[in-house]
């Protein structure tokens, strides 16, 4: 059974209660004997953020491969349908490999666009929770300025990075528009499309998190 907010409920179910493996950030291989690196010049890849040093890498396990809910291939549509490649006009959709790069720049903010409960299930190491319902609210948190009257003056917005559930996942997506709409710099958006479909699907470590 799937809920409104982007992926089967089983999902959450498996990742609170029987998936705590899962939602951790394991410990990362030994650089020299890794077998799956993220690219043929990098095992794997180390950055750090307010939150602390994080380390991505790759599920060593040979076979290893997505179980239950996370490998099915037909949410229905509506409301789980397929989002564009680019979700705003301006925006710049990246994969993995761009997004280590940026956070190893370390002048990004990863944000996880889904709602507290997804987040709690596992989320890509170094990512803070701003859930798509809260994308407004919460700008000052990526750099725009409140005025008196309640808007925001994002002159000054911190480059971030938007995720959600994948490809058919609406959040993230909505809180892009809703953040546009706002006055957030389109240019200072990047939106990582596959989400944690992909992350999870390329055997990247996820880090625990923690309901807001």
């Amino acid at each position: 059974m799937f809920n409104r907010i982007g992926l089967p409920a089983a999902v959450l179910t498996a990742a609170l209660l029987g998936g705590a493996a899962l939602a951790q950030d394991g410990a990362a291989p030994d650089a020299d004997a890794v077998r799956v690196g993220i690219s043929k010049d990098m095992a794997q890849a180390s950055y750090t953020t307010p939150e602390g040093e994080f380390t991505v890498h790759r599920d060593q396990t040979p076979g290893a491969k997505l179980e239950g809910d996370w490998a099915l291939t037909g949410p229905d549509c509506p409301p789980f349908c397929i989002q564009p490649m680019i979700p705003a006009e301006g925006v710049t959709t990246i994969g993995e490999l761009e997004l280590i790069e940026a956070m190893q720049a370390g002048d990004s903010i990863l944000v996880d666009g889904r709602t507290p409960d997804w987040f709690a299930g596992g989320t890509i190491p170094g990512a803070i929770n701003i859930p798509y319902t809260e994308s407004i609210e919460r700008l000052a948190e990526l750099g725009c300025e409140p005025d008196f009257d309640g808007e925001f003056d994002c002159t000054n917005a911190s480059k971030v990075i938007m995720f959600c559930n994948g490809t058919w996942c609406g959040q993230s997506p909505t809180a892009i528009r809703e953040m546009i709409g706002a006055g957030f710099p389109a240019e200072r958006i990047s939106y990582y499309r596959g989400g944690m479909l992909d992350w999870r699907l390329l055997g990247f470590n996820v880090r625990g998190g923690g309901a807001e």
